[in-house]
């Protein structure tokens, strides 16, 4: 993957940082954000409540977490009802996040080349995001935006996916499974989420489109 054609390169290298985790009564939490320009690109939770109900509720609000950190660029977001401990745990770690994105000497610290591009400005110094193409599926259209970092798929997620009824929970939780084994296995040979099969083909063959155009 030394070269990937159609892929721009960002006008500023993206930055990832992890915090400490944050212990709640059901488990650890543990926020990831990637910033680009400074703004937030990305949100994740690298470490959720698991076993027994929790794996609904971290399957269920996670997500939605994410998704209104990006939106809101602050730690002022809402819990999401029915995973009040998982939510404070996030907004936690969420905050420390921000909190060491402003110290001196944060991009240093996160492993890659500081928002001037001054240093590391090599290709495979900088993160490149493609987006696949939409595979329509049964139940709707999915859609995989990958980040490509030194050859390497640092992070997946799927900008579309089936919803409306029983998709919704469907898509609560095989996305995020899907997300984590994109990125572990570093090319679409990941297994399908059970119940969740059509979704499941469709993130795959978006996946495959997206890594076709990254060189991979």
């Amino acid at each position: 993957m030394g070269h990937r054609r159609g892929l721009a390169p960002p006008r500023d290298a993206e930055l990832a940082q992890d915090v400490d985790a944050t212990q709640t009564q059901y488990g650890v939490v543990q926020v990831r954000l990637t910033v680009a320009g400074g703004k937030i690109t990305q949100a994740e939770a690298v470490q959720a409540p698991k076993g027994g109900t929790s794996d609904q509720k971290t399957a269920l609000s996670v997500p939605q977490l994410n998704k209104e950190t990006v939106a809101a660029q602050s730690a002022n977001i809402d819990a999401v009802s029915g995973a009040t401990y998982t939510s404070n745990g996030y907004k936690q770690s969420l905050q420390s996040a921000l909190d060491k994105m402003k110290e001196p000497g944060a991009a240093g610290s996160a492993g890659a080349s500081g928002s001037s591009g001054s240093s590391g400005s090599s290709g495979s110094a900088q993160a490149r995001t493609v987006t696949g193409q939409v595979a329509q599926t049964q139940y709707g259209p999915v859609q995989v935006r990958i980040t490509v970092l030194g050859g390497k798929i640092t992070k997946a997620e799927a900008v579309q996916a089936p919803s409306g009824g029983t998709s919704d929970q469907k898509t609560a939780l095989s996305v995020p499974r899907l997300n984590q084994e994109a990125v572990a296995a570093g090319n679409a040979n990941i297994d399908s989420v059970s119940g969740a099969t059509y979704t499941s083909t469709g993130y795959k063959q978006s996946l495959q489109s997206a890594l076709d155009q990254a060189g991979g």
